[in-house]
């Protein structure tokens, strides 16, 4: 009888590294040390020189549940793996390609690893194809995502998931709609990615109109749904269907992201009722910048000045930065509230202090201001001042305080650019004849109106509508 060969057998932490790696949940995250070690393990047993992907697989993986701010260290195993000659496989190249999709930075990175998938004739394995659409997606570039998805065998509700989230990052919600209908099976998914794409370019109502859809057809809206029904139902003040999805949320979520907390302080605060909007907001387990703007917003809108600017220093004295945004809500807040030197002083310190850019949406809250404010010779020279040319936003606050306060001249200079950027714009007609009369200024009055009647009644000749019963 011959005798028998040895066995191959390789160190022990070859076989004890997918314990070392394994977790309970495979989204959980392992702790960094842990996978370090693991990793040190792998590297001094002699593993990661091996020919066999398997090592590098399961190191990949660990690595690409890290925190964003880590997963480049999966780009740089895989790029070593690559130089000792490993071959990418069909688990370990989309864990690349999807980290690299997840910044413009390595995008000439992920467009090679599509070159590998076509060299290592990887692209057949559905894992694979679906990374590369959604790595197109992702980027906003639909028709390479087109072209991969049109390349896969049988595309399944990922690929489709993946190409609609495409069109709609590239703005062509109605070619994900049509996706979305001729898909062959749907799920959670699919339906947020079309109710979140409705919601984004302003189709609230066909948003909540899905979402019903989507429950009715027995399927669980997941987080993404469900804080796009909410942004839809406080900009369509919708507060019973609003509510009705915060009920949802609170059956179904014991501890809503800050995504969800934020929709919901959103809603209410946008609704007037503002006594809910801060219970809310108080009892978040967590908020970011969204948070803290969605209340100080709301309560801008709503008139609370002297509580907008509460919120504002509670918002910097917890460390949260301020955007755009957050002042604007500021800014309104002090002009409901009267607070002229308040609104000054945070608006100079906006781009000094705060590091954030003054835009014509806070020039022209900041003109209204001071046009409510009888301060209109200030507002001309702040406008004289900015870097880019005033819109109809700012002269319209510079002309609204010239109504109120009877300032005739600087009406003149308002309304002379608001009709240079919109000569048929009745509105601005009106006000100026308005201004004329309180100051019985007769014939300027006159003039007015058949300027008016000129330029806006000779376009409208000849237009005509007739409803007939048949």
């Amino acid at each position: 009888m011959a005798p028998s060969l040895p066995t191959l057998s390789l160190p022990p932490p070859y076989h004890s590294l997918p314990n070392l790696l394994f977790l309970p949940h495979r989204q959980a995250r392992l702790p960094i040390r842990r996978l370090l070690a693991a990793h040190a393990v792998a590297t001094v047993a002699g593993h990661l020189s091996l020919p066999n992907p398997y090592t590098h697989t399961l190191l990949l993986i660990a690595y690409s549940r890290l925190e964003c701010a880590r997963r480049p260290y999966t780009l740089l195993l895989f790029r070593s793996s690559l130089r000792l000659s490993v071959p990418p496989t069909r688990r370990s190249l989309p864990l690349a390609v999807s980290v690299a999709a997840s910044s413009r930075l390595h995008f000439p990175l992920a467009l090679s690893l599509h070159a590998v998938a076509v060299a290592r004739n990887l692209l057949p394995f559905p894992h694979v194809a679906n990374s590369l659409v959604s790595l197109y997606a992702k980027n906003a570039l639909p028709d390479s995502a087109r072209r991969v998805f049109d390349e896969m065998h049988a595309p399944d509700v990922i690929s489709y998931n993946a190409l609609m989230d495409g069109y709609i990052k590239a703005g062509l919600l109605g070619l994900a709609m049509k996706e979305f209908q001729r898909m062959p099976q749907r799920d959670a998914v699919s339906w947020g990615t079309v109710v979140a794409g409705c919601a984004k370019v302003g189709r609230w109502e066909e948003a909540v109109g899905l979402f019903d859809r989507m429950r009715v057809e027995g399927f669980r809206p997941d987080d993404v749904a469900l804080a796009a029904v909410l942004s839809c139902c406080a900009q369509l003040g919708a507060l019973e269907k609003g509510r009705e999805v915060h009920e949802y949320v609170r059956q179904s979520r014991s501890r809503p992201n800050v995504f969800l907390c934020t929709g919901i302080v959103d809603l209410y605060a946008k609704c007037g009722r503002v006594e809910v909007a801060l219970e809310i907001f108080d009892s978040c387990p967590v908020r970011n910048v969204f948070t803290w703007n969605a209340l100080i917003v709301g309560l801008a809108m709503h008139g609370h000045g002297t509580m907008t600017l509460n919120y504002f220093n509670r918002m910097l004295l917890q460390g949260v930065r301020p955007d755009g945004v957050t002042f604007l809500g500021v800014l309104i807040g002090c002009s409901h509230a009267g607070l002229v030197d308040m609104a000054k002083r945070i608006f100079s310190e906006m781009e000094g202090k705060y590091g954030v850019p003054r835009e014509l949406k806070h020039y022209g809250c900041m003109a209204d201001l001071l046009g409510r404010a009888g301060l209109i010779e200030e507002a001309i020279e702040m406008v004289k001042k900015m870097p880019t040319e005033g819109d109809t936003y700012v002269w319209g606050g510079i002309l609204a305080g010239c109504r109120m306060h009877g300032n005739v001249e600087a009406a003149e200079v308002a309304a002379r650019h608001l009709l240079e950027l919109n000569p048929e714009d009745s509105g601005v007609y009106s006000v100026l004849a308005g201004i004329y009369a309180d100051a019985a200024r007769w014939e300027d009055v006159a003039r007015v109106r058949k300027l008016m009647d000129e330029r806006i009644g000779r376009r409208n000749v000849g237009c005509s509508s007739i409803t007939a019963d048949h």
